[in-house]
């Protein structure tokens, strides 16, 4: 639903600190456009949508994310680089600096939303923020309620976004000037000295990847999920940059969501969210047609470049940044399911972009498998996407968003395995990277390649063909798959020197195993076992 309508409501943030008189309550998003570009911050690109640039940061900087550490979290959390605890005094201390610095500015954008489409789990979240934009992005992102809902809302939890606000590592207790910070007692997702508005979502989904398994008894999971015309679900686990997006907008299926969602004991996958935050690289409408179209009056585009002498896009331009990207409202997308709901999932996708180039481009997994490269969370970074990256690196990330994950990856695991088991699902591991060779002497996986196999999986093309293990692996290669050719499904075919496949592939194995080695003592046997043969 679009609910454009303008809401003059006026409303207080005194109980949150905020004294500031000139609040724009509940703005539309027309509304927010024009004060962007009115004010300088942003500009509208060839098809209407409104172009932004982020500033010192276009993504997000795990170092700078933080957890208090209290009663509620200190025996939960599993503290380590990825979730690094802070005090509640400092937290208090900062928070009490960032509403007076709000309190002083000439204005503030305030809006009403929710995440968790399913009704018994929904959590109201208020948004504050510094500018239209950002608020713009998080009537994108977040569940819009009802013009009637309004009255009286009640918010679960609070986002306070201050990309203009510097913090002063020396006294305020963080790293450096920029931060983003959850406090599960005061509910607050506090963010500051940063512009790029994926700190907001994904403090969000922080929390509820704590709050949903706590308290809920449901799995959270950084997946994108689809609906086929007789109700199957599929699942598509995977880190930036894998597909997550792309291959969970098909035309065929009907978008459930691109990014976060939970399932639950009731045996439903629902949706995180009211819209997609896609990556826009090298985006065309030949091969994603529905991102393409996306990109409209209302839709956010970050740190893209023009053409010259345009308002056009350069897709292909990274000068900025790798990681351009677009928000825009899920209503954006034709083809999506009424509710943002599904049954269970039937099959589930874990895909990775590995640019070694040894991974079959689809394989499928034993349930002991799957929960090792679930907790695994596998993909490979390329060269020149970070600065001193020249050559592959292998990228492991718990359950495929360890930094949003506040818990142990194995209780997330441990989730997903007796979901899977109950549910029988079949799991899948899909490789979009490279095939022929690794980075820089083979060619990335082809996307019609890559959809026809999951169309395959999906339909049970593959229930009946031949499969054969990987020799490192031991994961079941297909032998066959329609509209495919059958010299690609084995990526030792693919690699001119065959002898050296299989030395990387070893190479590749062992670095699963050193990744896992932290995991092993709350492993039990059979995930143990379902790690590579070396």
């Amino acid at each position: 639903m679009d609910n454009n309508a303008l809401f003059t409501k006026s409303i207080s943030l005194e109980g949150l600190g905020i004294k500031n008189n000139n609040v724009h309550y509940q703005l539309t998003p027309d509304e927010l456009h024009e004060i962007t570009i009115q004010s300088g911050q942003g500009v509208e690109n060839s098809t209407g949508a409104l172009a932004i640039n982020t500033g010192e940061f276009t993504g997000r900087s795990p170092q700078d994310r933080f957890i208090v550490r209290d009663s509620i979290t200190e025996d939960k959390v599993w503290w380590g680089k990825v979730n690094i605890p802070f005090s509640s005094e400092n937290f208090n201390k900062l928070y009490d600096k960032v509403m007076n610095y709000l309190s002083n500015k000439n204005e503030i954008f305030v809006r009403d939303s929710y995440v968790c489409a399913d009704d018994n789990y929904r959590l109201n979240v208020r948004v504050v923020t510094e500018t239209a934009w950002s608020n713009l992005f998080c009537y994108n992102m977040f569940l819009r309620p009802e013009a009637s809902e309004l009255d009286g809302f009640s918010a679960d939890w609070h986002v306070v976004c201050a990309p203009d606000f510097m913090a002063d590592p020396a006294v305020d207790g963080t790293r450096q000037h920029n931060f983003a910070i959850l406090d599960f007692t005061r509910k607050i997702a506090l963010i500051g000295g940063t512009g790029y508005t994926g700190e907001m979502k994904k403090g969000i989904f922080s929390a509820l990847n704590f709050i949903l398994p706590v308290d809920k008894n449901a799995l959270p999971m950084h997946c994108s999920a689809n609906v086929g015309d007789n109700g199957d679900t599929a699942i598509f686990f995977g880190l930036s940059g894998t597909g997550k997006t792309t291959l969970s907008a098909d035309p065929k299926r009907k978008l459930i969501g691109d990014d976060e969602h939970g399932w639950t004991s009731e045996n439903t996958v629902f949706n995180f969210e009211g819209g997609c935050y896609a990556k826009v690289v090298n985006l065309t409408e030949e091969n994603e047609p529905d991102i393409f179209r996306a990109i409209k009056k209302g839709a956010i585009l970050e740190n893209v470049v023009f053409k010259a002498g345009t308002n056009e896009v350069d897709y292909e331009d990274t000068s900025i940044t790798p990681n351009t990207r677009v928000s825009y409202p899920i209503y954006h997308i034709d083809n999506i399911q009424p509710g943002s709901i599904g049954k269970n999932p039937k099959n589930i996708f874990f895909l990775t972009a590995d640019s070694f180039g040894i991974l079959p481009p689809i394989s499928k997994l034993t349930p002991g498998q799957a929960a090792y490269h679930f907790i695994s969370g596998y993909t490979a970074k390329v060269a020149g996407t970070e600065a001193g990256v020249t050559e592959p690196q292998p990228n492991f990330s718990a359950c495929f968003g360890a930094p949003f994950m506040p818990l142990h990856p194995t209780k997330y695991a441990e989730m997903l395995s007796k979901k899977m088991k109950d549910a029988g699902v079949k799991v899948w591991l899909i490789n979009t990277g490279w095939t022929g060779g690794p980075y820089g002497i083979g060619n990335r996986m082809k996307l019609k390649y890559t959809r026809e196999m999951i169309t395959a999986a999906l339909n049970g093309d593959l229930d009946n063909v031949e499969f054969v293990n990987h020799k490192v692996f031991g994961i079941a290669k297909p032998q066959s798959c329609p509209n495919v050719p059958s010299e690609i499904l084995n990526p030792r075919n693919t690699w001119a020197d065959k002898d050296l496949y299989d030395v990387k592939a070893v190479e590749l194995g062992q670095k699963f195993k050193e990744n896992f080695a932290k995991f092993e003592e709350f492993a039990n046997e059979e995930i143990i076992a379902g790690g590579p043969l070396v």
